[in-house]
């Protein structure tokens, strides 16, 4: 029988790898904070749930590699919205 904190995890996970989610947006969803999110994927998935928890590496190391672009996009908008020379 599983614990509510392992059906937790395996939801956020499913969540993640369904959606391609990161950390923040699965916390999101589910009204949560991000640690709690983190604590649960990197963790105590791991512990009971080892194809899972490497699925939802996979798509956490993918978004780990891609942030750096969404950062440099969401700056590009923030300036491309202000006027030159205000």
């Amino acid at each position: 029988m599983k614990t509510n904190i392992e059906a937790r995890a395996e939801t956020f996970a499913r969540y993640i790898i369904e959606n391609r989610a990161t950390v923040r947006d699965a916390a999101k969803a589910f009204g949560i904070s991000k640690s709690t999110v983190h604590k649960d994927i990197s963790t105590r998935l791991q512990t009971f749930n080892r194809s899972l928890y490497r699925e939802v590496c996979e798509v956490l190391a993918k978004n780990k590699a891609e942030r750096h672009i969404r950062g440099g996009e969401a700056t590009r908008r923030k300036y491309k919205t202000k006027n030159v020379g205000d």
